[in-house]
């Protein structure tokens, strides 16, 4: 089962994003979204919404809970 900072990692080369784009769009700072990356934390719930509307998918995808965007 992928972990959130797997499908993060993911979706970022992707979409060919950088992180500090992503950071702004979720309200983390750059260090802060580096640390979800890494696993070295786990995003609030309301980092999770805000991460999974920029990226255009679902919580439950990128928790790792579903394979289905």
């Amino acid at each position: 089962m992928a972990t959130i900072a797997d499908r993060l990692v993911l979706l970022q080369k992707e979409k060919g994003l950088q992180k500090k784009d992503i950071a702004k769009a979720a309200g983390v700072s750059l260090m802060g979204y580096y640390r979800y990356e890494q696993g070295i934390r786990q995003p609030s719930a309301s980092v999770i919404v805000a991460l999974a509307d920029f990226f255009g998918v679902s919580a439950d995808y990128l928790l790792g809970r579903s394979d289905k965007p």
